[in-house]
């Protein structure tokens, strides 16, 4: 501990003091890596990147830095969310917001939800679905300044067999090997971050190899729907990185065949982890929230949006009850805990994702929500559901030099909780303090 100490002490006097410094002191302090968190901890923070990592009396806070008390606070990673949709904010009709506010995208929609994350303590999220041209300059704009928002990986369209009526314009279809080449090489060119692949089952095998084997040419993941049987089958054989959702279907588990093959590619670690967003929160609080409509007025999702947009979500979700979407949701939620610890007991490593933007589920909720399920509902230890939103989204993106822990050199994304987030895991629907690359935004 004294040569750290000694250590610390000498780098920062090799660089003086410096207003840009910043130390938080005083938090009980979880890293991310899944160890006992840290009581009376220190970070101190050097520009955009975190400079060393301790307890008080064991790192020396340098003159004039700018010392934040986090007494009584828990200090944790900025929470990722592994499955958001920027360009749908809630709305329940999705055919008429598709004619309606394509023009307002760019300009009003998709930042609107960007802000709404970060303001929830997300600095990091994957945007699976959306326009490539509105999905790339909202990137791009956060990672400038000129915007605020998560650090975001973008898919942009989604890739099927056929897109459906009217969404052509984020949803590609292919049509044979060639073509599906081509249209995850036009995505690679562009630089999205990874490749959504939906109905998956409805490909074929020569067309879904080509979808995977163009994108893993180029270095992207490839995120693919998992709601039926056979699309998880075909994922699998084809190497899919990372399955989505757990509950458009209402069987009441997965086919054994289907854990078997999970199981066995769990067992195959030259090919790292199988990971899995089940974007569970969505479906599983739909009857409470039908049942409790005073949910629907926080007000933490009107941010960035005008008036106008506002009313008219509120007017698309004024009777939960009656909305199509939903209806069979009833028969599905019993299934999701069964089917979610399925996929933890065959070895698979699952995220933090929500979903977020689909009718009555706003970016500035959901992503508290999903943590708020898996411990308090289906008994998750907390540590393990703070790490599928900190630690390992970071691993699947490449990305861990960087991001996903509060460590030393790493990006200073960092989030802080007035309470025992690991005894109260709902504290997270509230983040008193959010920094975001060592900058303090909440």
């Amino acid at each position: 501990m004294k040569k750290f100490l000694v250590l610390v002490t000498f780098l920062f006097a090799s660089i003086g003091t410096n207003a840009q410094i910043k130390a938080l002191v005083g938090g009980t302090l979880i890293d991310g890596f899944g160890s006992d968190p840290i009581k009376n901890s220190v970070v101190l923070i050097d520009g955009e990147r975190i400079f060393a990592v301790g307890q008080i009396g064991g790192v020396e806070i340098p003159e004039g830095a700018e010392t934040i008390s986090t007494e009584g606070m828990t200090v944790l990673p900025g929470l990722w969310d592994m499955h958001v949709h920027l360009m749908i904010n809630g709305h329940s009709d999705y055919a008429y917001w598709d004619k309606v506010y394509p023009p307002l995208l760019e300009s009003v929609i998709m930042p609107s939800s960007a802000h709404q994350l970060l303001m929830a303590g997300v600095t990091s999220a994957r945007d699976l679905g959306a326009p490539l041209k509105e999905s790339l300059s909202v990137r791009d704009r956060i990672n400038r300044g000129e915007i605020p928002g998560p650090t975001m990986y973008m898919s942009g369209p989604f890739i099927q067999k056929k897109p459906y009526p009217g969404t052509e314009a984020f949803r590609w279809g292919v049509d044979g090997e060639k073509d599906a080449r081509a249209k995850v090489k036009q995505l690679a060119d562009a630089g999205v971050d990874c490749i959504k692949l939906i109905d998956q089952d409805q490909m074929t095998m020569e067309e879904l190899r080509a979808v995977v084997d163009e994108a893993h040419a180029n270095d992207l993941t490839v995120v693919a729907h998992g709601h039926r049987p056979e699309e998880i089958r075909r994922g699998l054989i084809a190497g899919v990185d990372c399955f989505e959702h757990t509950g458009l279907s209402s069987a009441p588990r997965y086919p054994e065949d289907v854990m078997e093959m999970l199981r066995e590619r769990t067992a195959q670690m030259n090919k790292g982890p199988l990971f899995w967003t089940p974007t569970v929160e969505g479906l599983y609080n739909y009857e409470y929230v039908r049942d409790n409509p005073e949910k629907l007025d926080n007000d933490s999702w009107h941010l960035g949006l005008p008036d106008t947009v506002i009313q008219d979500i509120k007017n698309s979700i004024k009777f939960p009850e009656r909305l199509p979407y939903f209806q069979i949701t009833p028969v599905r939620k019993p299934t999701l805990e069964t089917k979610i610890k399925q996929l933890r007991e065959a070895g698979i490593v699952l995220l933090i994702g929500t979903d977020s933007g689909i009718p009555m589920k706003f970016h500035s909720q959901s992503t508290w929500n999903e943590l708020d399920v898996w411990v308090n509902e289906f008994g998750f230890d907390p540590m393990y559901a703070i790490r599928g939103a900190t630690y390992w989204p970071s691993v699947l993106m490449g990305v861990d030099q960087d991001y996903g822990t509060i460590s030393e050199g790493k990006y200073a994304d960092i989030i802080a909780v007035k309470g025992d987030v690991l005894r109260y895991i709902s504290l997270l629907q509230d983040v008193d303090m959010v920094i975001k690359h060592g900058k303090r935004v909440k």
